[in-house]
C-alpha cells in the first residue's frame, strides 16, 4: 500500500502547479483521498478532499476557486490543480487515504511560491 505525491516545484505568484497522488496496493474506490499541507513553522491545515465514490468534493475557504481536484479511477491517481498560488501556499502537500479505519498517507511534496 503506497500513496505517491508529485508536482511540487517553485512557481511564482499567480503561476500554476498540479499535483498528483498516485496509489499503489489498492484501489481508489472506496477510499476518500485528501490533500493536507503544512507550512513551516505551521500546523498542518486541510486542503481538499475528494469522494472517489461519488465524486463529491470539498475545500478550505482559502482555496475555494483557486483549487480543483480531481480523479482518475482507471490510473488510481487523484489530482489537485493549483491556480493563482500566492507565497503563503508554500508548504509541504501530503496526499492521504482514509475510509472506515484505515489511513494511508504519502511522503509529501513541496510548493514553494515565489512572491
Amino acid at each position: 500500500v503506497q500513496l505517491q505525491a508529485s508536482g511540487g516545484g517553485l512557481v511564482q505568484s499567480g503561476g500554476s502547479l498540479r499535483l498528483s497522488c498516485a496509489l499503489s496496493g489498492f484501489p481508489l474506490d472506496p477510499y476518500a483521498i485528501g490533500w493536507v499541507r503544512q507550512a513551516p513553522g505551521k500546523e498542518r491545515e486541510g486542503v481538499s478532499c475528494i469522494s472517489t465514490s461519488d465524486g463529491s468534493t470539498n475545500y478550505a475557504d482559502s482555496m475555494k476557486g483557486r483549487f480543483t481536484i480531481s480523479r482518475d479511477n482507471a490510473k488510481n491517481t487523484v489530482y489537485l490543480q493549483m491556480n493563482s498560488l500566492k507565497p503563503e501556499d508554500t508548504a509541504v502537500y501530503y496526499c492521504k487515504a482514509y475510509w472506515i479505519d484505515r489511513n494511508y498517507w504519502g511522503q509529501g511534496t513541496q510548493v514553494t511560491v515565489s512572491s
